[in-house]
This record gives C-alpha cells, structure tokens and sequence, in this order.
C-alpha cells in the first residue's frame, strides 16, 4: 500500500513536469494579449492571434497531464490512453481534477493490459495497437458515462443554489464563491462560480463578479508569494512557475495554481481555497463592484471601491501563501518521509 502512494506521487509529479510549460507559455500569451487588447480582446488583431494561441496551450495542458501522469506508470502505451482520458476531461467540463483521475485511470488500467499473458504472435502488437486500443476504449467509456454524465446536472445543482445564496448574506456568498473559484482552478464547480458572475453582471449585479475576480486571482498570487517566503519547501521546477504564477495571478488566470495543486492537492487546494474565501468574502464585504468579465489588473482601475479591493487581494495572498507553506514540509523532510515509507 505504502509503494502504491509514492508511485501514484511519483506519476503526479511526472504528469505536472510536463504540464508546465503549457500552463506558462499558454497563460503569459493570454496575458500578453489582454496587455494589449484589453479585457475584450477582439478577434482578427495581433492580440486576438496572441490570445488565440494562449488558449491553444491552455487546451493541450490537461491532455498533457493526463498523459504524462500514465506514461509513469504504463510507460509509452499509457500515453495515448493518458492523453485521450485529458481531453475528454477539457471536453466534459471535468478541469484538471477529470485529468487527473483519468491519467491515473489511463496508467493502471494500460499497465494491467500490458501485463496481460499473451502469444508471442501478439507481444510486438500489444505496445501499439492492443494496450492503446482497449485502454482507451475502457477509460473514455468511463469518463464520458462514469464522470461526464453527472457534471451537467451538478452544475446545474450548483447554479440554483447560488441564486438562492444570491438574496442572503452578501459575506457569505463571497465565502461561497471564493472557495468555489479555488477548489477546481478552471474545473466545472470554478466554471459555476463564474458563470454566476457573469449572469449578475448582465442584471447589473456588480458585487458578485468582483468577488469571483479577486478569488480567481488569489491562488496564483498566492502560491508565488509562497514560493518565495519558503523557497526551501519548493522544487526548482515549483519556485519557476510560481515566478509565471505572478504574471497569471494577476491577469485573472486561476489555472496558474493548477501545477502545485496537481503535484500537492490535498495541501495546495484547501490552502487556496481558504485564501481565496478570505478574497471573496472582503470583497463583498466592502462592497466592491466590476463590470467587466476578465482582466485582472488590466481592469482594476474600473473597479467600485478600489483601495479595498486591493486590500481583499492581498489579504487573500497573504493567507494563500501562510496555509500553504505551514501545512508544507521542507523538501528535505518530505524525501526523509518518503524514504522511511518506502523502507
């Protein structure tokens, strides 16, 4: 059991290895591109190219983690499985979670078919044509009835529940939106929260979105602050995409967090999350107001009550980047851990 943890850790921190470069390249062009287009980028120009190749990127970086969090495990028959299992994951809504568990899905299930006694007529077919066929047969099956199916009426569930929310406790609700924006980074309960805001701002309900943009902005912020209070509790490849979580922190691109989170989730989400509901909840709080639907910083000047905005982002960074680093161990601890474990 012990060596089934660190494998499926080791097959993590795999997946998020080659995930980053799509997650850092995909969000600095969309970055780039609201620097120069605005929020509302139009298609057609220079930013709008820009934009559209950031979100190429951003598409191809669950697929990537999905793929590559197989590939540890199953070696190269677990790649086509793996990267199948991501994309359906994009396609249904189901963010970097989906992906993870369909990676892992991918793996196993490709290793168990690699395994498999058969002819020697059969050995050399197996790498290239048996494993990726029935592997993917079996875990997209899965994700598209097992995963997809539920999501639709979840978001649905979610939405109604929000709008109930919506005539109550304006504090409460930013908590509710705040932890929402954080727990999935892009996924379909983030999608929920954002979908809401928009739907306010289109009643002319300004509150709510500014909430959900200071949320959405504080796990990046906050991880990359983090990073650099404890550099000692952070690989190489963790204290470089936090310096891109930054950039993408402040343009509003929650999916900036999602590295830490794939290759530490049960530390990394509750700490953003509770960062993020301190966001939410300040913001609402002190009454702050948007109209536009993205931007980050690009747009902060349109912000109702400015200065206090600011105060509910950096106060959600501030306990983003204090959780986070508190419930983490030091590089060298987490080894002499893992060592013990595998011993």
């Amino acid at each position: 059991m012990a060596q089934t943890k660190i494998s499926v850790r080791n097959s993590l921190m795999t997946g998020v290895s080659y995930m980053i470069p799509f997650v850092t390249a995909g969000g600095i062009l969309i970055a780039i591109s609201f620097l120069l287009g605005g929020y509302q980028v139009e298609s057609g120009t220079f930013a709008g190219y820009l934009n559209q190749v950031g979100g190429t990127a951003f598409g191809l970086m669950v697929p990537a983690l999905a793929g590559f969090i197989a590939f540890a495990i199953a070696d190269r028959p677990g790649i086509a499985p793996g990267m199948i299992a991501g994309m359906l994951a994009s396609n249904i809504g189901a963010g970097f979670l989906g992906g993870l568990i369909g990676g892992l899905l991918a793996g196993y299930v490709a290793l168990w078919i690699k395994n498999w006694p058969v002819p020697k007529s059969l050995y050399k077919l197996m790498p290239v044509l048996v494993i990726p066929l029935l592997s993917s047969a079996i875990v997209g099956l899965l994700m598209v009835i097992v995963i997809g199916l539920p999501i639709k009426g979840m978001m649905d569930a979610l939405t109604e529940w929000l709008r109930g929310l919506s005539t109550g406790s304006s504090v409460l609700l930013g908590i509710v939106l705040g932890l929402m924006m954080a727990f999935d980074m892009g996924g379909p309960v983030n999608k929920v929260a954002y979908t809401f805001g928009l739907a306010m701002i289109s009643q002319n309900i300004l509150e709510p979105h500014a909430a959900i943009m200071a949320a959405g902005m504080t796990p990046p912020l906050g991880l990359a602050l983090a990073t650099v209070l404890a550099p000692h509790k952070y690989s190489k490849r963790e204290i470089d995409a936090g310096k891109a979580a930054w950039i993408m922190g402040a343009s509003f691109i929650t999916e900036g967090a999602i590295p830490f989170a794939a290759a530490d989730p049960f530390r990394v989400i509750p700490s953003i999350m509770a960062g993020s509901a301190v966001a939410g909840a300040l913001s609402m709080l002190f009454g702050c107001t948007l109209a536009a639907p993205h931007g980050g910083i690009f747009v902060i000047p349109m912000i109702g009550n400015f200065g206090l905005y600011l105060v509910a982002l950096a106060a959600g960074t501030i306990v983003t980047a204090l959780v986070v680093n508190a419930l983490k161990p030091s590089l060298d601890q987490e080894v002499a851990e893992g060592t013990s474990v595998s011993g």
